[in-house]
């Protein structure tokens, strides 16, 4: 179909777009600013949120599996851990169930196995160092692109047929295009001004009861969170969290004092207890983002988007990997049906993909912002809906299967309002006269619970 393909940044979404691309085209050139490094376990300098927890759902593990059969069970042989945790959220626990099948590897091991697999391939090129300076335009159609040196004035002009922007939060494709005299595509944005604070601890396979994360979700009266996560090398990853500036603190005692406000100590009591295998280090996200390209009145033939240069979610929810693989996947139909219409057909297939993440992650960081409730009628109402479906699936098991799989980004949210959930969840609400109490300690999982297929 295509000669050169050029895809700007080799990360996740990068990396996967180009294996979708390898059946395409003659070429497939990755423009990487980054310098590889050889040690899989240090994330790259453009990814500065790799020191900190990532989890990659089932729909992302399956997308993934999909692209590149046998790659979990690689990142399994390498040490990544795989099970079921459990979430306190809502006011109470609810256990994914120990047949869980999602796996937890660092950022940095899931990208080094992703680019190993990829950049084997004999048509792929990779250029380190460089990045796309701007796309080079004829009549309204890509031609190619200019690539700078990342250090130094080295620049060179590229023929490609298409261009696929994988370059993440830092992209700057849309203000290409309003220089360029194309429509921007309309943005949605929800300032949430979240802090990190994350550091490695030594795992003992006791630890949490045998679970491979634990993580409390922020809500409207408790604006802070963290993640737990088993990772390769029996450690834990565990990152503390903090909305509009509240920073937990980088020092020792600071960063255990902070665990000790959440409303359960499981994660307190780890980090006083585990040994420390590293620093602690911080991170800032601004805002989620999205742009719509799918909704821009005229754009240029031969360019895609994908992946965070899409839609960057808040990272407290963890969708962001698994969302760049269901795009890697949307780009694999797309382009079985071929080249004509192509631009217009994935930006619909990109966003329906982001819809479901979006109206999670995007719709409860509204409801934190102080002052609330925020947003119209039916955002108000979901969130309602949406904590009593968690509180319901506290005891219930089909209601606990059913948001799981919502989370897991299997299913679209809608599904909740399904009546096999509804009846349970409002048969639920008439018997409870006050949110259910917390028992102040992780409890084993109810032998009853059974994890989403």
């Amino acid at each position: 179909m295509f000669g050169r393909v050029v895809v700007a940044g080799a990360g996740i979404a990068g990396l996967l777009a180009a294996r979708v691309l390898l059946d395409h085209a003659d070429e497939v050139v990755l423009v990487e600013p980054d310098r590889i490094s050889d040690r899989p376990d240090l994330p790259r300098p453009g990814v500065p949120q790799g020191h900190h927890a990532h989890a990659l759902l089932a729909s992302g593990q399956r997308a993934i599996e999909a692209l590149l059969p046998g790659l979990s069970a690689a990142l399994g042989a390498q040490g990544a851990p795989s099970g079921g945790g459990t979430f306190f959220t809502a006011g109470g626990y609810l256990d994914t169930g120990a047949a869980d099948a999602s796996l937890y590897a660092s950022r940095a091991l899931l990208e080094g196995a992703l680019r190993r697999v990829v950049v084997a391939h004999h048509r792929l090129r990779l250029i380190e160092g460089c990045s796309v300076a701007v796309p080079l335009l004829r009549s309204d159609r890509i031609t190619g692109v200019r690539i700078a040196a990342s250090a130094g004035d080295s620049i060179v002009d590229l023929a490609a047929d298409l261009l696929v922007d994988a370059s993440g939060a830092r992209s700057q494709t849309a203000a290409w295009l309003a220089t360029h005299g194309f429509a921007a595509p309309p943005v949605e944005r929800v300032d949430v001004g979240i802090r990190y604070a994350s550091r490695y601890l030594k795992r003992d396979r006791s630890d949490l009861g045998g679970r491979m994360f634990f993580s409390v979700s922020p809500s409207p009266v408790q604006r802070r969170a963290c993640g737990v996560l088993a990772q390769e090398g029996d450690r834990w990853i565990v990152t503390l969290i903090g909305y509009f500036g509240d920073q937990p603190p980088l020092d020792d005692a600071g960063f255990a004092a902070f665990a000790r406000t959440f409303p359960v100590p499981e994660v307190a009591d780890l980090i006083e207890r585990a040994q420390p295998l590293g620093p602690i280090r911080g991170y800032a996200f601004a805002a989620d983002r999205r742009l719509h390209y799918e909704r821009a009145a005229r754009l240029p033939d031969g360019l895609l988007v994908i992946g965070d240069a899409l839609a960057n979610f808040s990272p407290v929810y963890g969708q962001g990997m698994s969302v760049a693989a269901l795009h890697a996947l949307a780009l694999r139909r797309c382009l079985a049906q071929g080249q004509a219409g192509l631009e217009q057909r994935f930006f619909r297939a990109a966003a329906a993909v982001i819809d479901a993440p979006w109206t999670l992650a995007a719709g409860n960081d509204r409801q934190m912002q102080p002052g609330g409730p925020h947003g119209g009628l039916v955002a108000r109402l979901r969130s309602r809906w949406l904590r009593r479906v968690l509180q319901t699936a506290h005891h219930d098991a089909v209601v606990a299967e059913r948001f799981l799989r919502v989370a897991r980004l299997l299913a679209p949210p809608r599904t909740l309002l399904a009546p096999a959930v509804a009846g349970r969840v409002l048969l639920a609400g008439a018997r409870r006269a006050a949110a259910p109490a917390v028992s102040g300690r992780l409890r084993a999982p109810p032998s009853a619970r059974r994890s989403a297929p």
